[in-house]
Order: structure tokens, then sequence, then C-alpha cells
């Protein structure tokens, strides 16, 4: 049912794909990594986040939601609370880290963000990508979950007006989620999150998951 929801819905929450001791390690290597922070992009950089991403490429839990030939790109963190917070219109995940510029047909839109490059490639290769969002601490619904819009996916990159005429028609469903757990979603989903408003911490890891080669000469900066 995991992959069928993949598929039809955009996203599928899977349950207990870490233990809480686990979860705990790996929120002490972030407190070593980024304790100041609410997010960086950057932590494959980290041994420790490249074992969890071959990890997670594997794992039995999430069998045939991630490519066995796909690899982690990035890997985002997130830690929303009451002392870090920020809410989150409803939007598309459309830009993608590479190595460095390239010009290249169909790739646009180009930034610099925490001294990667990013770039929005073409919707037939973010149609390929899956996301991996990992919790770190419970996710109530009073902790700002995300909310996302069932099937979006499958209508392509949506200009923002469209996205919420989209939104506002097929409504959202809002992913609460327990430690351990994780939610499986295509980038092109749309999704939205509100402030947090409880006591949890609400750390996340997101793992971008793409396939091995980019067209063009373009490269991933990781590829684990």
């Amino acid at each position: 049912m995991t992959t069928e929801s993949l598929s039809i819905q955009g996203f599928a929450c899977v349950a207990g794909v870490l233990l809480p001791e686990e979860c705990k390690r790996l929120a002490a290597h972030l407190d070593t990594a980024a304790s100041a922070l609410a997010g960086t992009r950057q932590l494959l950089s980290h041994a420790w986040c490249r074992a969890l991403a071959k990890r997670l490429r594997t794992h039995p839990q999430l069998t045939g939601t991630v490519p066995v030939d796909d690899v982690a790109v990035q890997c985002t963190y997130f830690s929303k609370s009451v002392n870090k917070n920020w809410l989150v219109p409803v939007h598309q995940d459309l830009s993608i880290p590479v190595a460095e510029k390239v010009e290249a047909p169909g790739f646009h839109a180009w930034s610099i963000k925490e001294g990667g490059v990013f770039v929005q490639p073409p919707t037939s290769l973010l149609e390929r990508l899956v996301a991996v969002r990992v919790h770190l601490d419970p996710c109530a619904e009073s902790d700002g979950p995300l909310q996302v819009v069932p099937g979006s996916h499958l209508q392509g990159a949506l200009a923002p007006a469209r996205a919420h005429a989209v939104r506002d028609q097929s409504g959202t469903v809002t992913c609460a989620l327990g430690i351990g757990d994780a939610l499986v979603m295509r980038p092109l989903l749309l999704h939205a999150s509100s402030k947090a408003g409880g006591a949890s911490a609400r750390r996340v890891l997101h793992f971008l998951f793409a396939p091995r080669e980019l067209p063009h000469g373009l490269r991933w900066p990781h590829a684990i």
C-alpha cells in the first residue's frame, strides 16, 4: 500500500522506520552539526548522515518507494518549535542541488543557497524524485506538521495561483507523525505547514533521492 499511495496520492506515512533510541543518537549529532540552526541543506557532508542515507535506500519498510538505483543527493534539516518558528505557504519543491552551474536546456532559475548551487530542472526529472522525511520527534497537529494536497503531484509544476486553486479544490491532509516515523513524498506534491504551538522540537531529516546521473554534464554535489 505504501508504493500505491506514493504513486496515486503522492505521499505515504510509514511508522517505525527508526527506533526512538536511534532518533536520540541522531539528535545528538545534530546538536553538534546544527544546534543553533532552524535548518540547513548541507548534512550529507557528515559521515553519520551518509550512513543513514544508505540505510534508508534499502530499508525494508521503504521497499519500492525509493528505486534501487537511486542515490541520496541532499539531506535538509528542519527544527521547528515555538522558539524557532515559521509557517510555509502551499508550494512544490522545484529546485535541486548541483555541483556547479552548467547551462542546459530546460534547467533554469539558478540560485545560491548556503554556498551551494541550485537549479530548477525540467518537470520530467522532478517527477522521478522521492523525498523521505524522517521525524526525530513526535509531530502532532500543534507542532506544525506538513499539510499535503493528495494527488497534486500528478499535475506538474504549478504557478502559485493554480497551486492555491488546486489546494482549495482538493483539500489537504495533515501528516501528524510519531518519533521515528517517516513521510515519503514526491517533491511535486503541494504541501504547506503552519507555525508550531506545541512543545516538540519537530526535528526532521529530509532526504532527497534521485537518479544517479544527470543529463548535459550536470553533476550532483553528493550521490550517496
